[in-house]
C-alpha cells in the first residue's frame, strides 16, 4: 500500500522534463527530479531535485525501493540512451511502472539538405577534407572529430568539455538563438557544414531553419530507437498517464 501521496520520479534534464516538475508541483503527488549533473549551472526546477548517477540499473532499482516510487517517467534526452536502457531494466526489476516522455523529431522540409548519418563516428568520417563545420553537440560527443586535423569546427556549448579539442576549432560557450541569431551565426563563421542531432523541440530549431535559408548541407545523427512499451510526446500527456496509472 501506498501513502496518500504517490511518489514519482522524473528522469529530467530536458525542459519537457523541467514543465512536468512545475506541473507536479500543483498536484497531488511528490515528484522527484533527477539530474546527471553534467551541466554546472542547471535550470531552478520545481519540487525535488537530486543530481548525480545512480550506479547503472541496480542502484537505481535500489533507488525506487528505497524512496518507495511509484512511477518513473523517462524525460532525458532523446539520444539518453543509456539512463533509458537502465530505466527499462530497474522498474521491470522493481515491477514499476515506466513511461517514455520523448518530443517528436524534427521532420525533414522541402527545403532542407539533410544526410542521414548513424552515429558521430560515421559523421567524423564523412566530412569533406577543408570543410568549416558547426559542430552542434553535446560537449560529451566531440571526442570522435577530433582525428579530423584537416577539417575546421566551430563548437558551442553551454560548458566547455572535458576532452581534447579537435586542433583546428573554436569553442563559443553559449546558448542557442533565434533564426536571425543563427543565420548570423552561420555567415559569420563561413560555415559550409553541420552536424546535428535531431532533438527535436523549439529551443536548437533555429539553426536548422537558418541552414535551410542558407542552403546549407546538415549531417543528421538518428536518435537510438526506443524499447519502452508506453511512449508519450508532451507533459500533458505524460501527466494524464500518471493520472491513470496512479489514480490521483
Amino acid at each position: 500500500m501506498r501513502g496518500s501521496e504517490p511518489k514519482i520520479l522524473i528522469l529530467g534534464g530536458t525542459a519537457e522534463a523541467a514543465a512536468l516538475a512545475s506541473a507536479f508541483a500543483e498536484l497531488p503527488v511528490k515528484a522527484i527530479t533527477s539530474l546527471a549533473g553534467r551541466t554546472s549551472n542547471p535550470t531552478r526546477l520545481a519540487g525535488t531535485v537530486r543530481i548525480g548517477g545512480f550506479g547503472g540499473p541496480e542502484g537505481l532499482a535500489d533507488y525506487i525501493r528505497a524512496e518507495k516510487i511509484h512511477l518513473v517517467i523517462d524525460a532525458t534526452h532523446p539520444y539518453a540512451a543509456r539512463i533509458s536502457q537502465n530505466a527499462i531494466i530497474a522498474t521491470e526489476a522493481t515491477k514499476t511502472p515506466l513511461v517514455r516522455l520523448e518530443r517528436p523529431a524534427w521532420e525533414k522540409q522541402p527545403d532542407d539538405n539533410w544526410i542521414d548519418i548513424s552515429g558521430e563516428a560515421e559523421a567524423a568520417n564523412a566530412i569533406p577534407p577543408h570543410a568549416r563545420v558547426f559542430l552542434a553537440l553535446g560537449r560529451q560527443h566531440i571526442a570522435p572529430f577530433a582525428k579530423r586535423t584537416d577539417v575546421h569546427f566551430v563548437m558551442r556549448m553551454i560548458d566547455p568539455p572535458d576532452a581534447a579539442l579537435p586542433p583546428d576549432s573554436e569553442l563559443i560557450l553559449a546558448r542557442p538563438g533565434d533564426f536571425a541569431a543563427e543565420k548570423q551565426f552561420l555567415e559569420k563563421h563561413k560555415i559550409g557544414l553541420i552536424v546535428s542531432r535531431n532533438s527535436g523541440g523549439t529551443i536548437s530549431y533555429a539553426k536548422i531553419e537558418a541552414a535551410r535559408a542558407l542552403g546549407l548541407p546538415v549531417m543528421m545523427i538518428s536518435r537510438p530507437p526506443a524499447a519502452v512499451k508506453n511512449i508519450v510526446t508532451s507533459p500533458e500527456e505524460a501527466i494524464a498517464f500518471a493520472r491513470t496509472s496512479l489514480g490521483f
